[in-house]
């Protein structure tokens, strides 16, 4: 059966002008900074100027973990939002911007797909507005200052051995993860130690995420630790004198980005922080405004519910004061024959005991969300291939669980078909029923949050932690960082850190091998495994497939 790929789909969307799109949502085209005629950035005047008005309800989209047979949260995120305009209600969407990295790596895009996507779909998995270059210019610009305020006499008194702050760059690049710095000889400066992160794991991207205003960006960007003076007090960013000039490169970048789905209707696509190495959700600033213009509000969350639900309720929701009004877990008939053992070549064969035995999964997701006190349904994403038997399956074990499931065909039928779904997330938002809480409170030790997260989702027996992670977390809470979140770097296709386990497996420890004070985004990250913060490419990148054609359109981009 022959499909038109996303980027057919989304090269023939009937676009409406940008500026329709802000009126949809009572937006003044004077509130609008146009790129183009197809997306714009909000004023920061705007926004001030609806912060009166009554929060609409929001909706969380999360999912099982991901599997080589992809599992369409953010078609789903896409397909809901449009599936509510459907039914009458006024409701919009929040994503994250894509990072170059995974596009040409090996993951795809970030703008959903089918007849489920936003667009233009090739500027947004490219280079869009250009925020992600700005994030990377901020951050660059606190690198180079770090080594030339050592070269001109060092006045912090930085310890070069004790130099935190890496670089970043946002692509794949494995060679990048350890490097030596300024060689060369005196006029290049101190020799010394040094590596790149990918941009999405940037602190600098986690801040502009979760800062309200230009002001709180840059306060969180001054407090930001660079690195430890020979006696291990910290140096922040503000000794170097960064984090103005950084707020200027910032400035654009701050505001949300407005775009379209395919149904035109509106979506904020802003920040990007990657799920496994930061905390994966769009930014603060989109998802409160967007509370403020529409009565329903679609987010996600990235990868699994161990990992992007998790942060968006213990991080996310803690700092900026979100109360989430329902969740929707997407699974697929496929992804739970992968976890039960099924290959991806063998897929498209009906094995419902394979479906069974996958679906435990599913179940221990459920299971977490309902820890936040958020009410939750699955959202079964429909491939074609899928048998009655099969959903079925999946339907009654999630019934079982003490959940609905609702079988989804928005990818094929856009929001048309996913009505039930919406309909459903309306009943519930409607009710109130929603009780949100975090995990684990502000005042609880940090290397017991790590403990609480790893025990109660994933579900590990232990918590491996030597002498020195534990006493570098006391030394955090002894300068007043204890009541922060943590924020944990973990494989996202594993409750475990063995990216091999699938399923729902048990007896396992999860070994911490780093943690990282991210002062000014206001959370430990906590490095767990072998996941690392800089990632490479795959024997075959998709970047060997992506080219332009002979009508100069863009060919290869998922």
């Amino acid at each position: 059966m022959a499909f038109k790929s996303d980027i057919e789909i989304a090269r023939e969307a009937k676009k409406q002008p940008i500026k329709e799109i802000g009126e949809k949502l009572d937006i003044a085209y004077e509130h609008l900074q146009p790129y183009g005629h197809d997306k714009a950035k909000i004023s920061q005047g705007f926004i001030d100027s609806v912060q009166d008005r009554k929060d609409g309800k929001l909706i969380l989209v999360t999912a099982i973990n991901p599997t080589p047979a992809g599992e369409g949260k953010t078609t789903t995120t896409v397909g809901l939002g449009d599936g509510l305009n459907k039914i009458g209600k006024k409701a919009m969407i929040c994503i994250r911007e894509a990072s170059l990295g995974p596009n040409f790596g090996m993951k795809g895009g970030a703008a959903g797909g089918g007849m489920a996507q936003v667009v233009p779909m090739e500027e947004m998995n490219l280079h869009f507005t250009g925020d992600f270059h700005a994030i990377t210019s901020a951050h660059s610009l606190l690198s180079a200052m770090i080594d030339n305020h050592i070269y001109w006499g060092n006045e912090a008194q930085l310890d070069t051995r004790r130099v935190t702050w890496r670089r970043v760059v946002d692509m794949n690049d494995r060679s990048l993860r350890q490097i030596t710095s300024s060689l060369g000889g005196v006029a290049n400066g101190f020799a010394r130690e040094d590596g790149f992160d990918i941009t999405v794991a940037s602190e600098v991207m986690a801040i502009l995420c979760l800062a309200s205003d230009l002001k709180d960006l840059e306060k969180r960007l001054g407090d930001m630790i660079i690195g430890y003076r020979r006696d291990k007090s910290p140096v922040f960013c503000r000794d170097v004198k960064a984090e103005g000039a950084m707020t200027v490169l910032l400035k654009d970048a701050m505001q949300p980005n407005l775009v379209q789905t395919l149904e035109n209707n509106p979506a904020f696509v802003h920040g990007g922080p990657f799920a496994n190495i930061a905390h994966g959700c769009n930014s603060v600033i989109a998802t409160t405004t967007a509370l403020k213009l529409a009565d329903y509000v679609v987010t996600e969350a990235g990868f699994g519910a161990d990992l992007g639900a998790e942060k968006f309720m213990d991080i996310k929701c803690r700092k900026a004061g979100l109360k989430p009004d329902a969740v929707v877990i997407v699974a697929t008939v496929r992804a739970m024959k992968m976890n039960g053992g099924v290959a991806k070549a063998d897929l498209n064969n009906e094995n419902v005991e394979a479906v069974k035995a996958g679906c435990p999964n599913l179940g221990r997701h459920i299971e977490n969300m309902k820890k936040f006190g958020v009410p939750a349904i699955v959202g079964i994403n429909h491939f074609y291939a899928d048998t009655d038997a099969e959903v079925q399956a999946v339907i009654d074990y999630c019934a079982e669980a003490g959940v609905e499931a609702i079988v989804n065909k928005h990818w094929a039928e856009g929001g048309a078909g996913i009505e039930a779904t919406a309909r459903k997330v309306v009943e519930i938002c409607e009710a109130g029923e929603a009780n949100y809480a975090p995990l684990y409170a502000d005042e609880m030790p940090l290397a017991e949050k790590i403990e609480t997260v790893c025990k109660e989702i994933y579900r590990a027996d232990n918590v491996v932690m030597d002498a020195k992670i534990r006493t570098q977390l006391k030394e955090w809470e002894a300068q007043g960082y204890g009541n922060l979140p943590v924020c944990m770097a973990k494989t996202q296709y594993s409750f475990s850190t063995d990216p091999g386990q699938r399923g729902a497996p048990t007896g396992f420890d999860i070994p911490v091998r780093e943690v990282r004070l991210s002062a000014g985004a206001g959370f430990v990250v906590v490095v767990c495994g072998e996941i690392m913060t800089m990632p490479g490419l795959p024997r075959v990148p998709a970047a060997e497939s992506i080219h332009l054609n002979d009508e100069g359109l863009i060919e290869g981009l998922f």
